[in-house]
């Protein structure tokens, strides 16, 4: 793997330097003490940092990209290293800046339902202190016990509930960055709505490239007075996506709506014993929220639905602790499926709703072609795909093979008018595919973007905006066109 930035400084110059921002136990340096900082979340993409940085206040990141920007060192920010498209993967001759000791939560405001945290504060940790004040935070990744709020906002993430009450971007109020060259700013408003152009929702999934977090203003939401997960077993993963579709039709909007297929579930059961029914080719999770009322007539409508798309059985959690158990085994799942493989490569697509069922069987098919198992775990409710291709990396050319079929799903995913992410962004892994979802005039456009908050490239350089020479790469392996459903191109080595 090659990086390109725009250092020529000597390391003991940058060294010295930072000293006089720093403490000596904030800066590690040490060819040892840099190996974990080698990946995010994607391992299969490594790199040793020139340098990491452990700041505590804003002022010290302030003064880091002042200097930065005097000596053209490129920067890339990381929070808990949970992400999984190589967003945090380091640069050689850059600096890693961990924002892992701005861990405090500043302010709970339970007149505004508001929070203001540091961007290294866990996502279950804001709902764990606003639970006091009968209050939550809504979005819920699967990693929500260690990926932080900055994260979020950087890769703009969703979870299981993400149907219902929205991505990270509809749900926080407030964001201040540090930008490029070290100027303070702060975006968005502690009210509902700012003046200007919406630069919150600019900001928020621009996965480190415009600016660094160093606080967040969040939303909270009252604890739901009741909530009630149904799980619904298939014998077909088909009839699984189209009962998807048929609930959303009705009128039914879930506060979840998961889907694993049988691979997945088998896998999560042995794990966590969910009380997952481990014959069933697919299985649903569907929780619908609200007032004791409005939870028994969603709830018995939906159970109806789902028998008649052809569920074979239907349970919906009889307390607290089974509805938990019923979660625990979706959010798992990753981890879990860890333990049946060596190695698996998390892909992250998207695709409009009435194509799940046409995706799955493509997604199944290019399985066989590969002579790779695909565990599928999604978002079912918003259509955001999370195919889990199992591969073993000590087997020369197995890792080429997964990424050459995870790069298939997710232009299928493109084909039938969907996207190559949903939550995980586009990193350094997806760079190919953005050429196939954008033309170089759209590209040409998010260049200029980055251009305007960054102009000498020296934030998370070479990640999410594909270069010209990326797409002509892509290009010669017959990657320049979109084919029709079902077509395959053929480019592997």
């Amino acid at each position: 793997m090659t990086q390109q930035t725009g250092s020529n400084v000597g390391s003991a110059q940058l060294l010295s330097e930072l000293r006089a921002i720093l403490p000596e136990q904030a800066i590690i340096h040490e060819a040892e003490a840099l190996r974990p900082y080698e990946c995010d979340g994607l391992s299969a993409y490594r790199q040793v940092p020139l340098l990491v940085l452990l700041p505590e206040q804003a002022e010290q990141v302030v003064q880091i990209m002042r200097l930065c920007h005097r000596l053209n060192v490129p920067v890339v920010a990381r929070g808990a290293a949970t992400g999984l498209s190589g967003g945090a993967l380091p640069l050689k001759d850059g600096v890693l800046l961990s924002l892992a000791r701005f861990n405090r939560i500043l302010e709970m405001d339970p007149v505004s339902r508001s929070a203001r945290v540091q961007p290294g504060v866990r996502n279950l940790a804001i709902s764990e202190a606003a639970a006091p004040l009968g209050l939550y935070y809504a979005p819920d990744p699967s990693s929500q016990i260690a990926c932080t709020i900055g994260g979020n906002v950087a890769e703009n993430s969703g979870g299981v509930h993400c149907l219902k009450y929205g991505l990270t971007v509809h749900n926080i109020l407030q964001l201040k960055i540090v930008t490029a060259d070290g100027e303070l700013l702060t975006i968005g408003s502690q009210c509902l709505d700012a003046p200007g152009y919406d630069l919150l929702a600019l900001l928020t999934g621009s996965e480190g490239m415009l600016g660094i977090v160093v606080e967040v203003t969040v939303k909270l939401l009252p604890i739901p007075q009741r909530a009630q997960v149904m799980l619904a077993a298939f014998d077909e993963v088909e009839k699984a996506a189209n009962a998807v579709g048929e609930i959303i039709a009705a009128g039914i909007i879930p506060a979840g709506l998961e889907m694993m297929d049988g691979l997945a579930l088998r896998a999560a059961e042995d794990f966590v014993h969910a009380g997952y029914p481990r014959d069933a080719a697919a299985i649903l999770l569907c929780e619908v929220d609200g007032t004791n009322e409005e939870v028994s007539a969603a709830a018995m409508r939906v159970n109806q639905l789902l028998r008649t798309q052809g569920a074979v059985m239907v349970r919906t959690a009889q307390d607290e602790a089974e509805r938990i158990r019923f979660w625990k085994g979706r959010k798992t799942a990753f981890p879990a499926v860890g333990r049946i493989a060596p190695d698996y490569y998390c892909m992250d697509g998207t695709v409009p709703r009435k194509r799940l069922a046409d995706v799955l069987t493509s997604i199944s098919r290019l399985s066989t072609e590969y002579g790779l198992p695909v565990a599928n775990v999604f978002h079912a409710g918003d259509g955001n795909l999370h195919p889990l291709i199992l591969y073993d990396a000590n087997r020369p050319g197995e890792l080429k093979c997964a990424e050459d079929l995870g790069a298939e799903i997710l232009e299928l995913c493109v084909r039938v008018g969907g996207s190559i992410t949903g939550e995980h962004g586009v990193g350094h892994e997806k760079l190919h595919q953005m050429c196939v979802q954008f033309n170089k005039e759209e590209l040409a456009q998010f260049r200029a973007l980055k251009a305007a908050f960054d102009p000498l490239g020296l934030l998370n350089p070479g990640k999410a905006i594909p270069q010209p020479r990326h797409c002509s790469e892509y290009k010669t392996l017959g990657q320049d066109t979109l084919t029709a459903p079902g077509d395959r191109r053929e480019y592997r080595a």
